[in-house]
Parts: C-alpha cells; structure tokens; sequence
C-alpha cells in the first residue's frame, strides 16, 4: 500500500493528505518543502532517487475554508471505533438517535451513536435513560485533526509531532 503524504499549511495547520506523486510535484516546483520523510522508503526514477516525504508545508499561507467533517455512517463508524456504544458489540451495527427523532432528536454529531441490532431495537422510541442503558462514551463533533491523528497512529507515526494529540471537537 502507497504511504500518504500530509500536507501543512505555512502555519502548519493541516490542509490535506495526498499521494506521493503530488507531493514531489508540488516540492519539486518549490510550492513546498518536505519536514520529514518515511525512513527506509526511497522513490526512484532513472537518474535519481528522492526521500520519500511524510510530512510537507506549503511554501505560501492558502486561506482554505473549513468545511467541517462530514457526518456520514463511515465517519460516525471510524469516531465510535466500529463498536456498540451501548454493550461494546462489534457485529450488526446501526446507527442510533440518542434522542430519538419523534421526539425531537436531531441528526448531528452529538445525537448520534453507532448501535448494534439488539440494543437499537430494545431502545426503541425511548431515550438511553428510559430503556435502561448507559452510553460507553459521550458522542462529540470530531475535528480533521482527530481522524489524521487516527490515521497518523496507525499507518503514519512521523505525522504525529505534527498534529495535535487526539484533538475531539
């Protein structure tokens, strides 16, 4: 598998992750520099042989509009860590209103928690605390820093002097 490249803004707040491809472009056109580099991991063309860049900030400050991270059921999966926030479970899951929307949950970071089959339909149309069950962990907003972090920590240690530590908001 093909390591991503993080890239930082001139403030060294995170822009993007991209290919290593781009990421040689973009240092080879002077648009920016490489802070570290995968140990060990080299590309090689004919006539030469780069590092290969783990982290790169760009040379000029880009004002990037935050968009936000998208709630979506693989995003809410990936912040729940793949588990029932009722009974830990890690097979048949859904996605559950803390509140439920009949009676005015919204759908939103904060109101929504991944939930396997059998604790979803116990629940029902009631709330955690009238059916009895106890959230595992308070369910929050995660920010871009968050999930690069999650990434950093499985597949890209040299991101993580670049990121803040698990970042939840």
């Amino acid at each position: 598998m093909e390591k991503r490249v993080l890239v930082l803004n001139l403030d060294h707040s995170p822009v993007a992750v991209v290919p290593v491809h781009k990421a040689i472009v973009l240092c080879l056109l002077e648009k920016a520099n490489v802070l570290t580099t995968y140990d060990l991991l080299f590309i090689r063309t004919v006539s030469r042989s780069f590092e290969y860049p783990a982290v790169i900030r760009l040379a000029h400050y880009k004002s990037i509009p935050f968009r936000g991270v998208l709630l979506n059921r693989a995003n809410l999966f990936r912040r729940d860590k793949g588990e029932c926030q009722y009974c830990g479970s890690k097979r048949h899951l859904t996605i559950d209103h803390i509140v439920p929307k009949s009676k005015g949950g919204k759908t939103n970071w904060t109101n929504l928690i991944t939930a396997c089959n059998r604790c979803n339909v116990n629940k029902g149309d009631k709330t955690p605390e009238q059916a009895g069950l106890i959230l595992r962990s308070e369910p929050f907003k995660p920010s871009l820093s968050y999930f690069l972090a999650e990434y950093a920590e499985r597949q890209a240690e040299e991101w993580l002097p670049f990121l803040p530590s698990r970042v939840i908001g």
